[in-house]
């Protein structure tokens, strides 16, 4: 097996798809580094518990997964009455079938302006992907965990968004009994750390909303140090596109009205277990009259 390789883990039932990211020697056993190609996980396996598979394979927990970012986006479409074009559609939810629907010359309107943090490179392009066929103005960043509240303000100054994602990878120390220590977990300090700074930057939970963390990550002290949405809850693993589909749903709520936090996590694919957080106003802003030159 060698960097870039698709597998699935036997002792796992072949539930996640991974790929190979490095491999190590530890007590003279190779052991191979994983990260799964929907979910938002790192793992280490050794070799004889590794099964290569064909790259278009998933795994059993997948395949649910990318039955539900079909419906996620299709749902979407069908409740924002939008006019799609042919749209590419990424690998992970390949499948999708997008309705043509009709122009129904609704007066303009503005949803917010995302900046996306992600900590890896791979998952913030399928997300900017499913962005883009969502009509979202994003702007996507690759910052490495430990540097996200370094520079965040500074991004935050320059982009000026409405709504900020902080994400990447994460996860908890084995055999842990306090799970509210921030310092058990992977990067969940960074997350709160950037989340922090950003308030000190715009303490208005409305003026800029923030979503914060990645799978099994410290929700209560990424949502203490003043994030609006964060994961997870109930320390699961998140899917690679939650952030989307929570920002989504921001964008195009009515300043006027507060997001339903309920109908938010139904078009999430993890749902109550991977994500919650607090009522905030939404970032969709209506115009009156449209231009004839647009």
């Amino acid at each position: 097996m060698k960097v870039g390789d698709t597998v699935v883990r036997k002792s796992y039932d072949r539930d996640i798809t991974f790929k190979i990211i490095s491999i190590k020697q530890e007590d003279d056993e190779t052991i191979y580094v994983l990260k799964g190609i929907n979910l938002r996980i790192i793992a280490d396996s050794p070799e004889g518990d590794l099964e290569v598979v064909k790259d278009d394979s998933l795994g059993k927990t997948d395949l649910i997964f990318d039955r539900k970012v079909n419906d996620s986006i299709k749902k979407i479409i069908l409740q924002r009455d939008l006019i799609v074009p042919e749209l590419k559609i990424p690998r992970i939810n390949k499948a999708v079938k997008i309705p043509e629907l009709k122009d129904k010359n609704l007066s303009f309107g503005r949803p917010g302006k995302i900046l996306h943090i992600d900590g890896d490179s791979e998952y913030l392009e399928v997300c900017l992907k499913v962005y883009k066929q969502l009509s979202l103005n994003v702007v996507g960043k690759t910052i490495p965990e430990y540097e996200q509240p370094n520079v965040i303000v500074q991004l935050v100054k320059e982009v000026k968004p409405d709504i900020v994602v902080i994400t990447g990878h994460d996860g908890m120390a084995k055999g842990i009994n306090d799970f509210t220590n921030i310092q058990y977990y992977r990067n969940s300090k960074y997350f709160a750390q950037a989340v922090s700074n950003l308030r000190d930057y715009e303490p208005n939970y409305d003026d800029l909303v923030i979503f914060a963390g990645a799978c099994q990550s410290c929700y209560e002290a990424i949502l203490d140090a003043g994030a609006n949405f964060a994961s997870s809850p109930s320390r699961v693993l998140i899917h690679c596109l939650d952030p989307v589909f929570v920002c989504e749903k921001i964008a195009y709520t009515n300043v006027k009205e507060v997001v339903s936090i309920p109908e938010l996590l139904e078009n999430t694919i993890t749902g109550v277990r991977g994500i919650g957080g607090l009522e905030t106003r939404g970032k969709y802003r209506e115009g009156f009259p449209k231009s004839p030159y647009v």
